[in-house]
């Protein structure tokens, strides 16, 4: 039955949706797709149940349904801690969703709920799939339902905007799923020697025989698309090889994210969605794309990771900075928040860059989590007002606090979150991010951290001034359809938050804290499976910097004077620095030798240490990680 878990998981919200296009009352249809995603939810928990903490980065609650075995096609599903996590954001988030739409939503509420199930499915398979291909149906699908989403129920440019996302996505997902076949072709004829290689390492790694190593091992050199055995061939391609393959895969991910600048989909896209198409966006939807680059890109191409880690870097900043100042001048609420995420996301790209130790990609997962819950929760509470006033203007806003006390409380909690106040879940993550991108560096370093603390910067100025500008200063309520001069009044006193509303608000308000307080309830858990992901990456940064690194000359000691003569010094007192060496072409042997054999004594010695880094043995490759 554990077995199955994951499969009842994503069968529920089909089957709600099922329910909903075949039921005879559409006032029923909230009530059942509320009950669908509660169940959901619940569910999810008993996964967290059956799930060995003590294993986090192994995949467990595993199951296989064979698809077409000759090419080796399957739908397989699993979780480690990290997809887990990102599994639970979703189910979390779906029955607020749900709930916060219950008055949103007025015209075609049947079709709206049946495509918000069907999304919720994609979403969850995208997070489970242990295998590439139904990782790639799921990454993909999740386009149809929110281009529906978007387009029939979104705002007056709607349509412009679901067709600039749907063409912008789909075209960078056509390019990832070509880098994925890419992959599958390179296992597929993968070198028998080179099979017996990887195979005889795994074997004295795990002290293991052979035939009782992991499966993934089985599947090399035949076509397969278990994404851990694609990921085993993939790290024998050349830098060139795992180039293409980097770049095939930022086309479909870096969009999704999205990074700069690949980003402009997203402003019109969050702005013209309905509040619950703003919500899934914001918490799960851009996380897919930070999700298949930990998951994929960087195990797969550790490599090409490492060499282009400062351009894609430098984008991140940009994104950071750009996308903060734009915020800056915003008019419009929604598209404040809309160009928010952009700026945020910077910061989890950032850190999942910092490969050369695992503060930078834990922070990563941990900020996605984070802002799924404090910006999903800023988009409620714009919807809840718009609901009432139909308008975004920050101009017709002012003195809100005293006439929505309730409201303003909440919006004012997720705006300190979402700018990294001590104490809520914003901090933690974009604290990691930094500090891990300040101490690798190996690949970034403080370069790229101090720009990007100067984003935090700007990012409390634009809050705080949104803020001020609407919860605060002298009360200016907005004509009741939004119509008016920003001096109309509207005549009667506008209502505070009912008692859903404040349903959907509180849990995530809890959560804020929850994470904010106990970081370590996320950060513990996804630290080994992060360490996993990023390893072959960090051994590359580690062997870039002994590359990059000028050589150290010898230190001579300098003879000691006795009584009767000079007598030389033994050769372990004259050359004192030789481990901390190691050989460049062209090297010069340094003078200082009592006699030609020590100076040869170097020079093999220095060969040996860069022979010995380059092997990187596991007891190396952590100690250049920083533990």
């Amino acid at each position: 039955m554990t077995s199955a878990l994951l499969l009842i998981l994503l069968l529920i919200p089909l089957g709600g949706a099922l329910v909903i296009a075949l039921g005879p009352k559409e006032k029923d249809d909230r009530v059942i797709a509320l009950v669908a995603t509660l169940a959901n939810f619940l569910l999810s928990l008993l996964v967290i149940g059956s799930f060995d903490w003590g294993r986090p980065a192994d995949m467990q609650v595993t199951t296989t349904v064979s698809w077409v075995e000759s090419f080796g096609l399957s739908f397989s599903f699993g979780v480690d801690s990290i997809s887990l996590w990102l599994l639970l954001l979703t189910t979390f988030l779906m029955p607020v969703v749900v709930l916060g739409s219950f008055s949103a939503v007025k015209e075609r509420v049947r079709e709206f709920f049946i495509w918000l199930l069907i999304l919720e499915t994609a979403m969850l398979g995208t997070f489970a799939a242990t295998d590439v291909i139904f990782f790639y149906i799921c990454f993909e699908f999740t386009l149809v339902p929110l281009y529906f989403l978007i387009g029939i129920w979104g705002s007056t440019q709607r349509l412009r905007a679901a067709k600039i996302f749907f063409l912008y996505t789909f075209t960078g997902s056509m390019l990832t799923f070509a880098g994925v076949l890419f992959v599958a072709w390179f296992n597929a004829y993968l070198p028998a020697d080179v099979i017996a290689g990887i195979q005889a390492e795994a074997s004295a790694a795990l002290q293991r025989a052979a035939d009782k190593l992991p499966a993934e091992y089985a599947s090399l050199g035949a076509w397969s698309f278990d994404i851990k055995t694609l990921t085993l061939a993939a790290q024998q391609m050349s830098e060139g090889q795992q180039s293409l393959v980097l770049f095939a895969m930022l086309a479909g991910f870096a969009v999704k994210v999205p990074v700069f600048p690949v980003h402009t989909w997203l402003p019109l896209a969050h702005t013209e969605a309905p509040t619950a198409g703003s919500v899934i966006l914001a918490g799960v939807l851009l996380k897919l794309g930070t999700y298949g680059i930990l998951r994929l890109a960087i195990p797969m191409a550790p490599l090409a990771v490492v060499h282009y880690a400062p351009l894609l870097g430098t984008l991140a900043v940009i994104g950071i900075l750009y996308a903060g100042l734009i915020c800056w001048v915003q008019k419009d609420i929604k598209k404040l928040i809309a160009y928010s995420s952009v700026s945020h996301l910077g910061f989890c790209v950032l850190g999942l860059l910092a490969v050369g130790n695992a503060i930078g990609p834990s922070g990563a997962v941990m900020y996605m989590i984070n802002h799924g819950l404090s910006t999903g929760a800023l988009f409620l509470c714009v919807g809840m007002i718009y609901e009432r006033f139909h308008t975004r203007e920050m101009r017709q806003y002012g003195g809100l606090a005293k006439k929505m006390p309730i409201w303003s409380f909440f919006m004012v909690f997720f705006c300190m979150a979402s700018v990294g106040l001590p104490g809520l879940n914003g901090f933690v993550g974009e604290f990691t991010t930094l500090m891990g991108t300040f101490t690798s560096y190996e690949v970034l370093g403080p370069w790229f951290a101090v720009p990007a603390g100067a984003g935090m910067i700007i990012g409390a100025i634009y809050i705080l001034y949104m803020v001020g500008k609407v919860v605060l200063g002298p009360v200016k309520i907005p004509s009741s359809h939004g119509h008016g001069d920003s001096n109309d009044v509207h005549h009667d006193e506008p209502k505070d938050l009912n008692a859903r509303e404040i349903t959907v608000l509180a849990p995530l308000a809890i959560l804020c804290l929850v994470f904010g307080l106990f970081p370590n309830l996320i950060l513990k858990t996804v630290e080994e499976p992060v360490q996993q992901l990023t390893q072959k990456a960090a051994d590359a940064a580690f062997v870039q910097k002994l590359d990059n690194e000028p050589v150290s000359p010898p230190y001579v000691a300098p003879p000691k004077k006795q009584d009767a003569a000079q007598l030389p010094l033994p050769p372990s007192e004259r050359v004192g620095l030789r481990v901390e060496t190691h050989e460049q072409p062209g090297a010069q042997v340094p003078s200082g030798f009592a006699n030609d054999a020590d100076a040869e004594g170097w020079s093999q010695g220095t060969s040996a240490v860069k022979k010995e880094a380059l092997t990187l043995t596991p007891a190396l490759s952590l100690e250049g990680r920083g533990g």
